[in-house]
């Protein structure tokens, strides 16, 4: 009696845990919105420093105010470029939303590319299967993908898929090129293909899910820094062990945040901003926007090997 006593109370506690940290996940953490802070030595050495805001899976419903109103306060920190990698877009009446939270955002210069949820709203999945087929794909309804792209590149920003394009922001020439998702294999890295421009201060790829083909192509380019969504930093992640997933074929420990890929080329996965409407749950996993400060590159010498190790980024929560 008391062995079967004893079970019942410990199953009874771990049902209670389980629950918690569901409600937790999904009332809480899902909604703790953070602002994480990370420097890049990139730039020609004597380059003044560049303020890049990385926003990427969005993932937005109309009636998510407590976002919408977040994001809407990103424009006081005052960048000097915007990145968009995608996944704006889970419901089909969010294009509005997307575009009134952005707000003055989209007065900033800026590029883009899509994600397969800004094509295809989400579906209700089974969730073993990020574990145990990473090729699966289920597409829900078309999204009003191309209702978005108007309303960016009205503002001005600029759509980069399978695109190269020269921008001269702060100063400094960007060298910017993309390819659309490979996660749904529309990538067609052959369209831009092509050493990057050597002249410029800058040479940056853009994609939404970073697959090791397109990094290896644009690094076989030259391009010096590459900026991704999709994984979501792992979504739900494990104390002291990080992301069990990416949902690619990129290792978990580039799940979210800052590393290098190859010798010569900076690789920045946004842990994203939201979460699909079907698995609305973070844990150990904040939702975030990142502020990457790209500054000059060290020059020759013995410190010329610290220009490939980047500052680990810190966290400001706000909102």
């Amino acid at each position: 009696m008391r062995v079967l006593s004893a079970l019942k109370t410990t199953a009874a506690v771990t049902l209670g845990a389980t629950a918690a940290g569901i409600g937790y996940a999904s009332l809480i953490e899902r909604n703790m919105f953070t602002l994480r802070e990370v420097t890049v030595p990139v730039l020609p050495p004597g380059s003044s420093s560049l303020r890049v805001l990385h926003l990427s899976d969005i993932h937005m419903r109309p009636g998510q105010r407590l976002k919408q109103a977040w994001l809407r306060e990103l424009v006081a920190l005052e960048p000097d470029f915007v990145v968009n990698t995608g996944d704006n877009l889970s419901h089909p009446r969010a294009v509005p939303a997307v575009v009134q939270a952005l707000g003055d955002l989209l007065a900033v210069p800026g590029v883009f590319v899509f994600g397969s949820n800004d094509y295809f709203g989400p579906t209700l999945k089974n969730p073993a299967k990020y574990l145990t087929d990473k090729d699966h794909r289920v597409h829900g309804n078309p999204l009003p993908w191309q209702d978005l792209r108007a309303a960016f590149t009205e503002r001005g920003w600029l759509d980069l898929t399978h695109t190269r394009r020269d921008i001269e922001v702060g100063g400094l020439t960007i060298a910017a090129a993309g390819v659309d998702d490979p996660h749904i294999q529309r990538d067609r890295y052959e369209t831009i293909a092509g050493p990057a421009n050597p002249a410029a201060d800058l040479r940056l790829g853009v994609v939404h899910a970073p697959y090791t083909r397109v990094l290896d192509a644009f690094a076989a380019d030259g391009y010096q820094l590459v900026m991704a969504g999709h994984t979501h930093g792992g979504q739900l992640c494990v104390p002291f062990y990080g992301a069990v997933v990416t949902n690619c074929d990129l290792d978990r420990s580039r799940a979210r945040g800052a590393s290098r890929w190859g010798a010569d080329m900076a690789l920045h996965v946004s842990g994203g901003i939201g979460t699909s409407p079907f698995a609305p749950l973070r844990f150990c996993c904040r939702p975030e926007a990142t502020l990457l400060t790209l500054t000059a590159a060290p020059t020759g010498g013995r410190d010329a090997d610290r220009g490939h190790e980047l500052k680990q980024p810190t966290a400001v929560t706000t909102g």
